[in-house]
């Protein structure tokens, strides 16, 4: 079994890369998929899974805690609970037994046993806010000004939630096997090369 995770800043294109990976080396592809089972395992709305995941509310605390999130003290229980539900997930998909490649929710630290090949996406902030507009919904209407805090935002929630989940930095180089700056290529361009240098990294583990 092969696991490609991937870490990515918002807007990098790090969920197309994941996507168009599966396409290419047909592993199974997991994103908003988790979120989905999160949501038909706990009883809760996809749509309220997906804000307080994404919006922990950690922004204030110091990231000192190393420990496991069951016993932090300022999570509320339904916090705890999708966290624990989010986890069960993962290892769920892992335990299939199949080739897949899961985006974000901290899975190649959930996953670590399983030695997963692990990629960060990141790209220039101008980068970043010019892929968000270019890809933005017709119901999505951000200026500049407010992507560019929306994108800052959401890296903070990335990063704390990680510094106080695990023991590594979110970004931390040595953290994963491949780091993607896409600031000046189209996905689709570097996908094949992406695929390529996966599998000659399985390939040498096998």
């Amino acid at each position: 079994m092969k696991i490609i995770t991937i870490s990515r800043e918002f807007g990098s294109g790090g969920r197309e890369l994941g996507k168009r990976l599966s396409d290419r080396m047909g592993f199974d592809y997991y994103d908003n998929e988790i979120i989905t089972a999160i949501a038909r395992n706990s009883g809760n709305d996809s749509e309220y899974v997906e804000k307080v995941l994404n919006n922990h509310g950690w922004q204030n605390f110091p990231v000192t805690f190393r420990s496991t999130f069951c016993t932090l003290p300022y999570l509320q229980a339904n916090k705890v609970d999708l966290l624990l539900e989010q986890k069960k997930v993962i290892e769920g998909i892992a335990s299939l037994g199949k080739d897949c490649i899961i985006v974000g929710r901290n899975a190649d630290i959930l996953l670590d046993q399983y030695h997963p090949f692990n990629i960060f996406v990141c790209a220039r902030m101008d980068a970043k806010v010019r892929r968000c507009m270019e890809r933005a919904g017709k119901d999505e209407n951000l200026s500049e000004k407010e992507l560019l805090h929306k994108i800052k935002q959401v890296d903070k929630v990335r990063s704390q939630t990680r510094e106080i989940l695990t023991s590594s930095a979110w970004g931390q180089r040595d953290a994963y096997h491949l780091i993607i700056n896409t600031s000046d290529w189209s996905i689709k361009e570097l996908t094949p090369a992406v695929a390529d240098f996966a599998a000659r990294w399985f390939g040498e583990k096998l």
